[in-house]
């Protein structure tokens, strides 16, 4: 037996019990069964142009050599993606425990009682941070989670709103842009009309349902918007709120000044960047949104015997149930990282998280006073972490920086953004600003006076937050450790047995294929370093989609959805673009299996197709005379 075979070890079954299963249904090798099941005019009439398979040993060392090809360089850029220091315990015992990794969606309640408090925990800090009641098990990432929410204040509409087809949805300049990228696809397919522009000169009429801000500002301001959202609401348009959850450690939560829906992404929260993901966002919201609001959502319920337990709640606005009446095509969350965010959490505590927050803005405002004494410009009259300045030759100063193994933010023309996080040292802030001086063409002892604080007064948190005794029991390591494990040992994963369950989502991660995301040259990557840096990324990249566009038949494969669900939307999104480039927009009909997953037609809805759905035999086979029909 060769025991460096990958699927020997982890498909399941050995040559013996291949024998036992054949002989049962009366075929003598798998290539008589392939020949009896799988018809002839479809099957490949040659071997697929593929590399060798590797084994796990010598994939390791081939991941290795790519990783060892990405720069180790000191990424300041920020939009959405930060450093953030990992605690071991929650490495070793969540990330990197079979117990946590292996674990199925938790359908059954019984026996995943530990993960669904640990994403409990989670929805806990969404809801205490951002001040509103409600929030889910996580998101896919930030920017598909401003799509959700724009989707949902759409579906919330008053009748007259509906009836008068009030359509438009006001996007802050100031968001990410990969937010607004998101929005406008998504809007594309709901028949939105975005309007971009600045929220503090741009009118927000009754033609306006809704309206998304971002809390703090790509640039790093962070900006008052108690103003836009009483205008906003004297309309009847209702406000989504893009925010950091770090920096609601310090902030007034967007709750205590009138949003309705927040989101963002827990990634700060201890989850390394990965090049972009995955991170688990999150969305919280007011009462009134709690029938349309997507994905899971745990809640505290009683067993038969009258004891405490935990079961997901709401599904009835689920796409499972609702189909294409749903809100969302979300039909899953980011466990894992949102339970290592939610430890993150428990480890840290209010005082913890707090004193993290603290440090950055410390930090930034050292920067800032640094770069006010060399004379620049700077932009931003408050801030949490991102400070800004204002030059002429921003591409050359961001050439200047990479020469030094630095990445700062030169993505707006004539500005330069440096963003502080978690693993930024008072070294790097002083190296950051001897850059600056050799600029600016001087030697500096830096001697400066520097504001004690940047926050805007009247936006100082004065509100309490994770109060719950799990939030300030488990600050040391021993008490963590136990915490993580009478969780887990709740739990069935793969690690102690097989889940019979039948699902999209039935898959097992192997060890192997998890190393990496530890590695500082994989996990500690931003998703906007310049490609010259991340050569081993790139070419894994390529790779991977040269196999899968051969695998495929395709001429070309698109990585981008991170979700099976995200992928038939993308799909669907592509044949409706295709065809209204030929003039053929009124071909929006999607015929849809009555057996079909709850994401298809709920997908199909979203993007903008009219669902027609085709009946189902008893044998569960289509019926064919409804399909011509």
């Amino acid at each position: 037996m060769n025991t460096n075979d990958f699927s020997i070890r982890h498909i399941g079954n050995n040559a013996q019990q291949s024998a036992e299963m054949l002989a049962v249904i009366g075929k003598d090798s798998i290539d008589s069964l392939v020949e009896a099941t799988l018809p002839q005019n479809i099957r490949l009439s040659e071997a697929l142009d593929l590399p060798e398979a590797l084994s796990e040993f010598e994939t390791t060392n081939h991941l290795a050599e790519l990783a060892a090809q990405n720069l180790k360089v000191k990424n300041y850029l920020g939009y959405g993606y930060y450093g953030t220091i990992l605690p071991a315990p929650i490495q070793r015992n969540v990330l990197e425990n079979a117990g946590w990794y292996t674990a199925y969606t938790p359908y059954q309640a019984e026996i995943a009682q530990g993960r669904l408090e640990a994403l409990l925990n989670f929805q806990t800090v969404i809801a205490d941070l951002t001040g509103l009641p409600i929030a889910n098990a996580s998101l896919l990432d930030e920017g598909t989670a401003c799509g959700e929410a724009m989707h949902m204040l759409l579906e919330s509409r008053t009748r007259d709103q509906k009836k008068n087809n009030v359509n438009k949805f006001f996007v802050a300049d100031n968001l990410f842009p990969q937010s607004v990228a998101v929005l406008e696809t998504k809007a594309h397919g709901l028949g939105i009309e975005l309007v971009i522009g600045n929220f503090e000169t741009t009118e927000i009429t009754e033609e306006f349902f809704g309206a998304i801000v971002q809390y703090i500002s790509k640039g790093g301001q962070v900006n008052n918007y108690r103003t836009f959202v009483e205008k906003a609401n004297a309309v009847g348009a209702k406000v989504a709120v893009a925010t950091d959850l770090l920096a609601l450690t310090l902030l007034t939560p967007p709750g205590e000044w009138g949003a309705d829906i927040a989101i963002g992404t827990s990634q700060r929260f201890g989850v390394p960047m990965g090049y972009g993901g995955p991170h688990a966002a999150f969305i919280g919201c007011t009462e009134d949104y709690k029938r349309v609001i997507p994905g899971r959502i745990i809640g505290v319920s009683q067993d038969r015997l009258g004891n405490y337990a935990l079961r997901m709640a709401l599904q009835t606005r689920e796409q499972h149930i609702k189909r294409e009446k749903a809100t969302s095509n979300i039909c899953t969350a980011q466990v894992l990282l949102a339970v290592m965010a939610s430890f993150y959490a428990v480890y840290h505590g209010k005082d913890g998280l707090q004193y993290i927050a603290d440090q950055i803005h410390t930090k930034a405002a050292v920067l800032q006073g640094g770069l006010e004494h060399l004379g620049f410009k700077l932009t931003n009259t408050s801030f949490f972490d991102t400070v800004q300045i204002e030059v002429e030759n921003s591409d050359e100063i961001v050439k200047i920086f990479a020469e030094e193994e630095i990445n700062v933010n030169g993505f707006e023309k004539g500005k330069i953004s440096i963003t502080i996080d978690e693993m930024t040292s008072e070294e790097d802030i002083f190296e950051l600003l001897s850059v600056f001086a050799t600029i600016k063409n001087t030697e500096d002892s830096f001697e400066f006076e520097v504001d004690d604080s940047y926050l805007p007064k009247d936006l100082i948190r004065t509100s309490d937050f994770l109060t719950h005794e799990n939030f300030n029991l488990y600050h040391t390591e021993t008490e963590l450790m136990r915490y993580i494990k009478r969780l887990e040992r709740k739990d069935l994963a793969l690690n102690q047995s097989m889940i019979a369950l039948g699902s999209c989502t039935m898959k097992l991660n192997a060890a192997t294929e998890l190393l990496h995301m530890s590695w500082e040259r994989m996990g500690n990557v931003h998703p906007f370093t310049p490609k010259n840096q991340v050569v081993g990324y790139q070419t894994l990249i390529k790779n991977l989609e040269d196999y899968l566009s051969v695998i495929t038949g395709f001429d070309a494969t698109s990585l981008q959805p991170n979700s099976g669900a995200q992928g038939e939307y993308a799909g669907l999104m592509v044949i409706r673009s295709y065809f209204e480039s030929k003039g053929e927009g009124h071909r929006n009909v999607a015929l849809i299996p009555q057996s079909a997953h709850g994401t298809n037609p709920a997908s199909a809805a979203m993007a903008g197709m009219k669902v027609v759905v085709v009946k189902n035999l008893e044998s569960g086979e289509t019926d064919l005379v409804d399909l011509k029909e």
